[in-house]
Parts: C-alpha cells; sequence; structure tokens
C-alpha cells in the first residue's frame, strides 16, 4: 500500500516508524515530513492546508490511506476534502473535530449529557467576563475557545491576570475571537487517555501522563509538552471504568446522536480527584509527546489498526501491548516557548543510542545538504522503554547529554511524580 502521512512534528516521525514496520506498507510518504522522516520514508514539500493540491498529489501518487497528524487540517475539514474523492482517511470528520477545535462545542456537549467536567461560563464581550471575574474564584481559568497550538489556556491566580487573559483571547492573540471560556480551576492529577473509534465501536490506546510546563516542578508557561510517560500511575480498573461510563461513552452518544461518526484517534484530558475523573479537554488526533511515548510500546500493526477503523472492522482487531513502560523527554530549542534562534545546526547526532529500547523522534527540524537543522522550539524527542521508569529517565538523559547540544534545553524531572515520590 501507498501511504502519506500529513504533518512535520514529533508525532508524525513516531507514526511513521510503526507505519514503517508493517508488511502491508509499499511506499510511505511525509508531507512535509522533517530530519527524521527523512530515512523511512519521502518527504513531499506541500501545504497541507491548500486541499486542491493535497488531492492532487494523493491522486498522481495513487494513495491508498492518508493519515493525517495536526488538528488543524482535522478542524478545517481535510477528511471530509479527501473521502468525497474516494480516499481513505485516517482521521475524525469536520464536525467530530469540533471536539478539538472549539471548547466551547464540548463544554455544552458536557451539560446535556452530564459528562463531569470543570463548572464553566461562555462570554461574548470583554466587559461581561471581567463583570464574572470580580466576583469568581480564584485560582480561575481562561481559555481561548478554537485552536491555540496548546497555548491558549490561563490559569490565573488573581483578577488582574485572569482579565488580561481575556483581553488578549479578545484582541485576537490567538486568532479571532467572538466568545472566551472561564472556567473553575479544578485541583488533582492531570491524565492522557487513549482511544482508537472505527466509528461503531472504540478501544482503548493507552494512557500518559504529560508535562507542559516549561520548567522543573510543572513550574512556568505553558507549552506544547516538555515529555511524558506511560502508562499513567494514575490508571487502575475502578478509574477506567469511570472514565469509559461516564465520559467516553457519553461523548460517543453525543456524537451519534449528531448524525455523525468518529474514526480516528480521541484523546482525553483528564483531570483525576479522589479516582474519579473530570473532563479537561478532547483533542482529535494523538497527543505531542505522548504518541512518541506510547506508539514504542505497541505490539500490534498500526498500519492494520488504522486500516481497520477505515473500514469499520475495529472489533476484529487485538490490540496487544510490551508489558513495560517509557519516558520521553523533548530537547527544545533556547528560548521556548518564547523567542528562539531557527536554522541552528545539530551536529553529533550520529552519537545517539538507536535499539529496540532507545528512540529519538524529530519534531522541529529540516535536513539541508545532509546536516540537520533546529527549525522550531521543540526539537527532538528522546524516548527509552524498560520495566522501570526511573532507569528510563536516567538513558534519555544519558543520551541527551552525549548529543551535547548547546543551543538547546530539557526537564531532567519528567516523570516526577511518580519516580521521585
Amino acid at each position: 500500500m501507498k501511504i502519506a502521512i500529513l504533518g512535520n512534528g514529533g508525532r508524525e516521525h513516531a507514526i511513521a516508524d510503526q507505519i514503517s514496520k508493517s508488511p502491508k506498507l509499499k511506499k510511505l510518504y511525509c508531507l512535509p515530513g522533517n530530519a527524521g522522516t527523512k530515512f523511512i520514508a519521502e518527504n513531499v514539500k506541500i501545504d497541507i492546508y491548500d486541499f486542491d493540491k493535497l488531492g492532487n498529489f494523493v491522486d498522481e501518487y495513487k494513495i491508498d490511506l492518508v493519515i493525517v497528524g495536526p488538528e488543524k487540517p482535522l478542524v478545517d475539514g481535510v477528511v471530509d476534502f479527501l473521502r468525497n474523492k474516494g480516499i481513505k482517511v485516517f482521521g475524525p470528520n469536520k464536525i467530530s473535530s469540533q471536539l478539538e477545535g472549539s471548547k466551547i462545542f464540548t463544554k455544552k456537549i458536557c451539560e446535556k449529557y452530564k459528562i463531569p467536567t470543570a463548572q464553566f461560563g461562555v462570554f461574548n464581550s470583554i466587559k461581561d467576563a471581567h463583570k464574572y471575574l470580580e466576583k469568581a474564584n480564584k485560582p480561575i481559568v481562561v481559555k481561548a475557545d478554537g485552536l491555540a497550538a496548546g497555548k491558549g489556556v490561563y490559569i490565573c491566580e488573581d483578577t488582574d491576570s485572569a482579565k488580561n487573559a481575556v483581553d488578549e483571547i479578545f484582541n485576537g492573540k490567538f486568532g479571532r475571537a467572538n466568545q472566551v471560556l472561564i472556567e473553575e480551576f479544578l485541583k488533582g492529577e492531570e491524565m492522557s487517555y487513549f482511544v482508537i473509534s472505527d466509528g461503531k465501536i472504540f478501544k482503548k490506546f493507552n494512557t500518559a501522563q504529560d508535562h507542559k510546563r516549561v520548567s522543573e516542578g510543572d513550574k512556568g508557561k505553558n507549552t506544547g509538552g516538555m515529555g511524558a510517560y506511560s502508562p499513567s500511575g494514575l490508571i487502575n480498573k475502578d478509574l477506567d471504568l469511570k472514565i469509559i461510563e461516564s465520559v467516553i461513552k457519553p461523548t460517543f452518544k453525543a456524537i451519534k446522536e449528531m448524525g455523525e461518526t468518529y474514526e480516528g484517534f480521541l484523546y482525553v484530558g483528564l483531570m483525576i480527584k479522589e479516582n474519579n475523573p473530570y473532563l479537561v479537554e478532547y483533542n482529535v488526533r494523538m497527543g505531542d509527546p505522548e504518541c512518541q511515548t506510547i506508539l514504542p510500546l505497541l505490539n500490534s500493526d498500526l498500519l492494520e489498526l488504522m486500516l481497520s477503523c477505515c473500514e469499520g472492522n475495529l472489533e476484529n482487531q487485538t490490540i496487544r501491548w510490551k508489558n513495560k513502560k517509557s519516558l520521553c523527554i523533548v530537547l527544545c530549542s533556547n528560548g521556548y516557548p518564547d523567542t528562539y534562534k531557527k536554522n541552528l545546526e545539530i551536529p553529533h547526532l550520529q552519537k545517539i543510542t538507536k535499539n529496540n529500547s532507545t528512540f529519538i523522534y524529530h519534531a522541529g527540524t529540516e535536513s539541508i545538504d545532509n546536516k540537520v537543522y533546529a527549525t522550531g522550539g521543540r526539537v527532538l524527542n528522546f524516548v527509552n522503554i524498560s520495566e522501570d521508569l526511573k532507569k528510563s529517565r536516567e538513558s534519555v538523559i544519558k543520551e541527551i547529554e552525549n548529543l551535547g547540544w548547546e543551543n538547546g534545553f530539557y526537564r531532567k524531572d519528567i516523570g516526577f511524580r511518580i519516580i521521585d515520590k
């Protein structure tokens, strides 16, 4: 089969790595890909947001399956566009993708279907939002409604900072905004829970815990993710059942009652409080860096699983996992998530160990004249799988130190809540 993966991050490199192992694969394309995917696929520089150009590529190269990595093309309707051309696509359609595309859309589903989540209010003007914030308990959470690359969430300790967050959102920091979401601050521990669905049934696709804050101790600004580990240390049989019954099943019921189906990965972002789940957010694709953390543990053929979702026969698939744990640390450009330099060479990559337990997934990189350059804020993902998370973390840190890239930084405490407690 000829497969095309849309995207150029660490998530897409991890997916490409798994797909490359499938006996069903004939040719793999990454659009546009990065310096890492270049070694296992043919990178094609194409604007994945120009659907006509994308459609022409798929037709010309006779692509059998398109796998959509990032959220924006999903929210913009790339799945609907390609399916209308008769192309198999792994990912949810435009309406179902509103689960991530609009936080308010998701909150209204929570309200109607009694899905446990933080209490919230939706405000149409700066004046109304400010008025509410004057009396609201702090800390409080202010969210931009649409996609914001993981950065449109403000946790505000006082009224002034909350008002400033509202102002930034309405003034267009994350694009045009007609509404803002304000919700109570939930105390607990976060967990990422994944399922895969063919539109008829869903199956669990492991768990992880992500570290969003830039500084050690989970402090500082929000980022796209500084590292993760899998499985989550919070998961147990009782909690697993609660998540499925009180969060996931009602959500799929809501999609069905809209006359839609959901095909693809669903990321369920949860806050766990006293072994009870509260929905924080949905992503309509694999998380990043959770994807890089989870996929090395997979013992099944990922391409086979994805095809089964497109063909409506996921029920016949068994998802097998290695009896190990995984930890990922993201190496970032100095200055991230604020201003950072681009197009800096990353020498000595050949020093990095790569085997059945150690992986490196490229994110913000580009290959030029056989040299690798950093082009993004999150640059490389270092992953290790073992029976012990502490050993995995030590192994990953050793590899990052071996690389010795002076233009980057990373968190040395990924997994501290479970490793260092």
